[in-house]
């Protein structure tokens, strides 16, 4: 049952839902959702007091658990992440760092008998650097870990008494005081305030006299199954006629009239809406590489230096590196002669060196991405072939994909690898800093060199595929904040899902959830100042739309609005309705999936150009939206202000206004690219 305010036939505003179960939420709504300041109540007595954001806890609030626990602190996607005090109904309290809902990073745990261990946390445990603290005055410092091979420290004894706690050992905190200190799992709530939708009555259009059947609170059909094409509604009007015939889009308008859906404000009635259309579908990216293609023994070397570097053996790496590791002078050169040697196997192409730069660090990072080693060389080295895309980019790289498309390998010139070299160790620790950051992940950095008569020499670099996923993207765009030739070069009738579109064919506002497009705002920030530090220029944001509502005819299908044949752009393809969001927010281990840049839930609002403005990079919004799926991501990052880059702002600043050129400084090339980003992007209020 709600109780409470209402804005468009959803619950908004201050309202208060309960469940069968005996379980109540009192707060505030937004959109269906449970989003503001609110108190839950579960049914097993668990209570919640705090901030909400989309029926997830979020932001600050206290929980006081049935069996007498109680956490206090910040919660982030309903889990506690953050600072927080969790305190036992024995006791014992911890106070410090939390993520995904366990105790993890620097904090202080106290147990009732005085004694206290204060130091770093990983999985509910300590682990790193710590020290142990008696009530006596005594304590134990050193390296903590379960594995008691990993275990080192010194005791220090009290100067009361020498030989206390001689007996005791590091372990007894894993084993012993911490065994009865579980965090208390949370309620499941077994559905939603958003999942109930208004009932809506209709009939069958056989018109055999069959009562009209009703779509229940929870969406279900009450008896039986038909076809949404099988549907008509019964409408107020003329007493001659009981039946009406309507086009979808009427049906549509309608439909929205009854529920209070209908906004005004976007289109005046009358006026027909001109459906967007989805992009003309395209085959699979790139030309697979088989026997016979020029670049198949190119491919060959590829995968033998990779094979090779990856399964090499090498110790447990540290996340902590030394300076030396980023030395660009630090290479390894490795020799492939065809008959195979003490360490590489016989192959089939001809002899070649193969170059690995800095591969600590790269294997590091691959750690740090949480990238498995077997899947890495599989998805690269595996029995299928890489893919080559259709044309090189306009630098002159080519673009290799892997068949399973995680990965995109890009030829790359010898002043990008110095590049990326000379900011390698500035780009490791932004990452290592920020793992929400949208900067492209880069995996190795590798050269091969033929031997013999053509001594010819190609450095390549790999990365990860932004656009790999479930989910069809429909519209990519390149975009930089700059208009001077910042259209497709494409015809209408040639672009299609895998086009490329630019600055001025955006026809959308990005509009994210509050949180998520604060966390956006924040990042794009930290990225834009580790480039314009290295000096970095020409850089992009990569965005790609998956479109959640299309009708059989091809027609995007505007927010709030039904396909009227209930079909989904095709069977077998995920679309994330809003009760597959609701189901997603129900389990928060899912949430892992969705990142900041990677199948993140959101809207767009159409735009249109006005005619008498040649280059305005961003039309005015037209207050139709459309759920999308999102993906993004900031690309081309290997480009700094060198000699050429000065040159080409001078020669084309004389022939063009300077503001509208990509080639600008670094300082100037970030701001102007923030002030775009920001203004493209919005929260979605």
């Amino acid at each position: 049952m709600y109780v409470g305010e209402w804005h468009r036939g959803k619950t908004m505003g201050k309202g208060r839902f309960s469940w069968p179960s005996g379980a109540t939420y009192e707060g505030e709504f937004k959109s269906g959702y449970m989003d503001g300041m609110g108190t839950y109540t579960g049914s097993n007595g668990d209570t919640y007091k705090g901030q909400w954001i989309m029926n997830l806890k979020h932001g600050n609030g206290v929980k006081n658990f049935a069996n007498g626990d109680w956490y206090e602190g910040e919660w982030r996607r309903g889990l506690q992440e953050g600072q927080g005090r969790y305190q036992w109904k024995n006791g014992n309290h911890y106070v410090g760092e939390w993520k995904n809902g366990e105790i993890c990073g620097k904090g202080t745990f106290v147990w009732t008998n005085g004694n206290r261990f204060e130091g770093y946390w990983e999985d509910g445990l300590p682990k790193g650097h710590g020290s142990f603290k008696w009530v006596d005055g005594s304590f134990y410092v050193g390296n903590w870990s379960k594995d008691p091979s990993e275990q080192n420290g010194t005791y220090y004894p009290p100067e009361s008494s020498p030989e206390a706690n001689l007996e005791w050992d590091p372990q007894d905190v894993y084993n012993v005081d911490l065994c009865d200190c579980k965090i208390c799992p949370g309620e499941k709530v077994s559905i939603l305030p958003s999942q109930k939708k208004l009932a809506v009555w209709r009939s069958t259009k056989s018109g055999d006299g069959a009562k009209p059947r009703r779509v229940s609170v929870d969406g279900r059909v009450s008896v039986g199954i038909e076809k949404p094409m099988d549907r008509m509604r019964i409408w107020d009007g003329d007493e001659s006629s009981d039946f009406v015939s309507r086009t979808p889009i009427e049906e549509r308008d309608s439909e929205d009239d009854m529920l209070g859906l209908h906004n005004d404000d976007v289109i005046p009635r009358g006026v027909p809406r001109i459906p967007l259309k989805v992009p003309r579908k395209a085959k699979r990216q790139g030309e697979t590489i088989c026997k016979g293609h020029k670049n198949y023994e190119l491919m060959l070397n590829l995968q033998l230096g990779i094979r090779h570097s990856v399964g090499r053996p090498a110790p447990a790496a540290s996340l902590d590196l030394k300076s030396s590791a980023f030395d660009p002078k630090e290479k390894v050169w490795t020799k492939f002669p065809p008959e195979g040697s003490k360490y590489t196997p016989p192959h089939q192409s001809c002899e070649f060196k193969w170059k690995d730069y800095c591969p600590l660090v790269f294997r590091t990072l691959r750690k740090l991405f949480n990238v498995d080693p077997a899947d890495y060389m599989i998805s690269i080295c595996g029995n299928d072939a890489l893919r080559e895309l259709s044309s090189p980019g306009k630098s002159g790289s080519f673009f290799y994909l892997t068949n399973d498309d995680r990965y995109m390998i890009k030829t790359i010139k010898k002043a990008e690898v110095k590049v990326l070299l000379r900011m390698l160790s500035a780009y490791y620790n932004h990452f290592r800093a920020f793992e929400n950051t949208l900067v492209t992940k880069f995996y190795g950095l590798h050269c091969v060199k033929l031997t013999g008569t053509i001594q010819k020499k190609v450095r390549f670099i790999i990365m990860g595929n932004l656009f790999r996923s479930d989910y069809t993207i429909h519209r990519r765009f390149d975009l930089k904040g700059s208009s001077l030739g910042r259209t497709t070069d494409k015809p209408e009738t040639e672009i299609d899902e895998t086009t490329i579109l630019k600055d001025l064919d955006l026809n959308f506002l990005f509009r994210l959830q509050k949180s998520w497009f604060q966390e956006f705002c924040r990042q794009i920030d930290r990225d834009c100042e580790f480039l314009e530090q290295e000096r970095i220029m020409d850089y992009s944001l990569l965005v790609g739309l998956h479109f959640r509502e299309i009708s059989s005819a091809g027609d995007l299908i505007p927010s709030g609005t039904q396909s009227p044949t209930g079909d989904s752009e095709g069977d077998g393809i995920p679309r994330l309705s809003r009760a597959d969001m609701d189901q997603l927010l129900l389990d928060p281990s899912r949430w892992a999936s969705i990142k900041l840049g990677l199948n993140m839930p959101a809207r767009v609002e159409k735009t249109i150009r006005r005619n008498d403005c040649e280059f305005q990079l961003i039309g005015e919004p037209t207050g139709e939206y459309y759920d999308v799926v999102m993906f993004f991501g900031i690309i081309d990052i290997l480009q700094d202000y060198d000699i050429s880059k000065k040159l080409e702002h001078v020669y084309k600043s004389i022939q063009y206004d300077p503001t509208s050129i990509s080639a600008v400084d670094p300082r100037q090339y970030s701001k102007r690219f923030r002030d775009f980003i920001f203004n493209i992007f919005t929260d979605d209020t």
